[in-house]
Parts: C-alpha cells; structure tokens; sequence
C-alpha cells in the first residue's frame, strides 16, 4: 500500500519521468528494462524523502548534460511502489537498500553505486559530478 497520496509524488515521479526516464511499475516491468537493455541503464530509485531526493533529482537531470551518458533511463519510487522497487534493488549486488538510490548497470550488472549517504547534503552539482565520473568511466562504446 503507497505510504503517501498520489498528488504528493506525482510531481517527483514527473521530474524524472519528463526528462527522459522510464518509470517502473511492476516487478516484471524491472527484469524486462534490465534484462532487455543491452549497454548501461541508469536506475534510480526514487523517494519523497526531501532531505536527499530533493537534491537528487535535479542532481540526476543535470547530470544528463554530459556527452556521455547511459543508454537507458529508468525510476521506480520507493514507498508507493514497493515491488518494483525490491525488484530493482536486487540488481544492486552488495549494497543495501536506500532511498534515494542510483545504480548504473551495464549488461545487467551493477557497475557504479550512488547511496543515500553519498547524496544526502550533497547540491545537485556534486550529484551531477559523481554521475558524470560514472558515465564517463562505463558509458562510452
């Protein structure tokens, strides 16, 4: 059951959703992205938690200016969409669970990890800067 009301998150679902991103909404919705997205695929696990999703998000589209960037754009939003959002956490091998969370994986494999500690406090330009390291170091051909 979602922990917020709709009209709460629709603008942080949007936010991310109108710059490009696939949102989530089903469990099989996650394997299918993941299992059928050939190269890099940045997920995000978004969060109503205004403390780090506040900075986070903008932090994510700006990192999106870089001239390499991933493949595949994808969100699920932790605590309205609890299964694809465990489904999308399980691909992230060896870290546990945060919201707000970024995982890049490349083939299906986690390669690059953004936790909720390494983006709380943190302005949307140092986002954006450990996004576009990531990028630069497992997004390009």
């Amino acid at each position: 059951m979602p922990m917020y009301p709709e009209e709460m998150i629709s603008p942080m679902r949007k936010e991310l959703t109108s710059n490009g991103f696939k949102e989530l909404k089903t469990a099989e919705e996650v394997d299918k992205a993941v299992n059928e997205s050939k190269g890099t695929a940045l997920v995000v696990v978004n969060s109503m938690c205004g403390c780090a999703a506040g900075s986070a998000r903008p932090g994510i589209i700006l990192s999106l200016q870089n001239q390499v960037k991933p493949d595949h754009l994808f969100t699920v939003f932790a605590g309205q969409d609890p299964e694809p959002t465990a489904k999308a956490r399980s691909y992230f091998t060896g870290f546990a669970p945060s919201s707000p969370s970024i995982g890049l994986l490349k083939d299906g494999k986690i390669v690059f990890m953004l936790e909720r500690f390494g983006i709380e406090g943190q302005p949307p330009e140092k986002i954006a800067a450990k996004l576009q390291w990531a990028y630069e170091n497992y997004c390009k051909k």
